[in-house]
C-alpha cells in the first residue's frame, strides 16, 4: 500500500515537473502557424496576438531583410540592437524564438538588462565582449567570460546581464531569445527614469546614498 502511494506521489511530482517545463516558454503553438495582424489592433486584449487567416499568408509574413546593416551606436551607451521578434516578422506569433543584433563602438556597452520572458543565447561575429550575468538573491554571484569571435554564451531567463566591447575595433553580436517577444528591462533606465518618479527617499534608501545622488543620477535619464 505506502509503494503504491509513493509511486503515485512520484507520478504527480513528474507531472509537476514536467508542467512547470512547459510554462518556461512561449505557449507551444496548436497549428502550422499563426500570423500576427499588426495594425489594426483588434478591440481585445489577448497574450499574443490574433492570427491572419491562413488563407492570406505570404512569404512577406515570415521575412526580415536588414540585418546586414550596422546599427548606430552614437549614443551615451554606445551600443545598439536591432531587433527581430514578432513586432517585425508577424510570422514568429506563437512560435517562441526572436533575433537580434547588437553593434558595439569601442567600448561600447549594453547595460546590464533583464528579459523577463526568454533565455538569451549570444554569438559574437566580430570583436571581444566581456559578457556577464549575476545570479538571483541571495548570492549575487557574478559569472562572467571574453568572448571572441565565434564564441558562443548563455544568459538564463530573467536574470540582469550585460556585453562589454574591451576591444579597440568596432564589436557585433547576435543573439537568439526563447521568445517571440522577450521583453527587456533596462536596470538603470527603470529605476531611474521611471514615469513618474520612484521617490527619492525611497531611492536613496535603496541604494544608501543622499537624496542629492539620486537627483544627479535620474538627471542622466
Amino acid at each position: 500500500m505506502r509503494m503504491r502511494m509513493a509511486a503515485h506521489i512520484l507520478v504527480l511530482a513528474l507531472l509537476a515537473f514536467t508542467c512547470s517545463l512547459t510554462h518556461a516558454s512561449d505557449p507551444s503553438p496548436l497549428q502550422d502557424f499563426c500570423v500576427a495582424i499588426l495594425k489594426p489592433q483588434p478591440p481585445v486584449f489577448i497574450n499574443g496576438f490574433v492570427c491572419k487567416d491562413p488563407k492570406m499568408v505570404q512569404a512577406g509574413d515570415f521575412f526580415f531583410s536588414g540585418l546586414d546593416m550596422p546599427g548606430n551606436t552614437a549614443n551615451k551607451v554606445g551600443s545598439n540592437v536591432t531587433a527581430v521578434n514578432v513586432n517585425q516578422i508577424p510570422g514568429l506569433n506563437t512560435l517562441g524564438v526572436s533575433l537580434v543584433r547588437i553593434d558595439y563602438a569601442p567600448n561600447g556597452l549594453n547595460p546590464p538588462h533583464t528579459h523577463p520572458r526568454a533565455t538569451e543565447i549570444l554569438t559574437v561575429i566580430e570583436g571581444t565582449l566581456y559578457v556577464g550575468f549575476v545570479t538571483s538573491n541571495p548570492d549575487h554571484r557574478l559569472i562572467t567570460k571574453i568572448l571572441n569571435k565565434g564564441d558562443v554564451f548563455v544568459f538564463p531567463i530573467g536574470l540582469i546581464h550585460f556585453q562589454f566591447n574591451t576591444g579597440k575595433t568596432n564589436a557585433v553580436a547576435i543573439a537568439g531569445l526563447s521568445s517571440q517577444n522577450p521583453g527587456v528591462i533596462t536596470i538603470a533606465d527603470a529605476v531611474f527614469g521611471s514615469k513618474p518618479p520612484i521617490s527619492d527617499d525611497v531611492l536613496a534608501k535603496a541604494f544608501q546614498v543622499d537624496n542629492k545622488v539620486i537627483d544627479l543620477l535620474k538627471a542622466q535619464f
